[in-house]
């Protein structure tokens, strides 16, 4: 029972570490070419993420606790 449940293990854990190129399995294709496209793009540039998926930050942290300043829209509910 436990050589078992090792060598499962041992096979997924080895499976995480595979380093090799994406390719579709047996029988499969990659998704279509997006419309207007000249070539379909491979595994490889489907896997890359668009700047405005994740964009940078562009604004500065505050690095310490400042007052908030009035706001002047901040009113009571009627």
């Amino acid at each position: 029972m436990r050589l078992g449940a090792l060598i499962i293990a041992l096979t997924l854990l080895s499976a995480c570490g595979q380093k090799a190129q994406l390719k579709p399995l047996a029988g499969e294709t990659l998704p279509p070419a997006p419309f207007g496209a000249e070539v379909q793009p491979d595994a490889d540039d489907l896997l890359q993420v668009a700047p405005q998926a994740a964009p940078e930050r562009s604004t500065e942290l505050r690095t310490r606790s400042e007052e908030r300043e009035d706001d002047p829209f901040d009113l009571p509910p009627e």
